[in-house]
């Protein structure tokens, strides 16, 4: 294997959607927009494409009490971005030394994709990265993965691909791609050195 494939958020940048809200709204009121509007659903159809601006339409349609708060999340997203994950960083520079291919593929809106390397810039260690929001697919989608393997030119038989998402990586072995689900910088360094993609001693310490 000669390529990883690496998920954004929260294997190497932080993503807590309650940062937008921290001193500006009550967490109470917070979930209670989450849970009126199924933050999470709203949320998958955002990285798959869908313009914020016709979220907000979807919410004033079917919440209008909530319209206020999705203005917060969009306008304080950056706020949703705590830093990066502790030593995922040196992940990267180490399999990048180790002269393996780096390529990232996240759920992601396109019109909020740009806060993610200054939260976190081993991002822009990767050699690119496919975002979902603007190719209007989404993991656990296969068809995101076969995308990937075709605009990169990659043989999902000779990459891994690494997600906090379980049934992300699930998908991702379906289309032939080697998956570890991510946990801790430390366990996935320790899944690396298994697959004799890392040396053992290479940062081994990271935390």
């Amino acid at each position: 294997m000669n390529v990883v494939v690496l998920d954004l958020g929260n294997v190497l940048v932080r993503w807590d959607p309650y940062g937008a809200y921290a001193g500006r709204m009550a967490r109470a009121d917070v979930d209670r927009f989450f849970a009126d509007v199924d933050f999470a659903a709203l949320n998958h159809r955002q990285d798959a494409g869908r313009p914020w601006a016709e979220a907000r339409e979807a919410v004033r349609a079917t919440h209008p009490q909530h319209v206020d708060a999705l203005d917060l999340y969009v306008r304080h997203f950056a706020d949703t971005l705590a830093g990066p994950v502790p030593g995922s960083a040196d992940i990267v520079r180490d399999l990048a030394a180790a002269g393996v291919r780096l390529l990232g593929l996240t759920n992601w809106s396109a019109e909020t994709f740009h806060h993610a390397a200054p939260a976190a810039p081993a991002i822009g260690l990767l050699e690119d990265v496919l975002v979902s929001g603007e190719v209007g697919l989404a993991k656990p989608d296969p068809a995101i993965f076969r995308l990937l393997a075709q605009r990169f030119g990659v043989d999902p038989a000779d990459a891994v691909f690494v997600d906090d998402s379980p049934a992300n990586v699930t998908a991702a072995r379906e289309v032939g791609f080697d998956g570890i689900v991510f946990t801790d910088a430390t366990a996935l360094r320790g899944d690396l050195v298994a697959r004799g993609l890392l040396g053992a001693g290479a940062d081994a310490d990271a935390t």
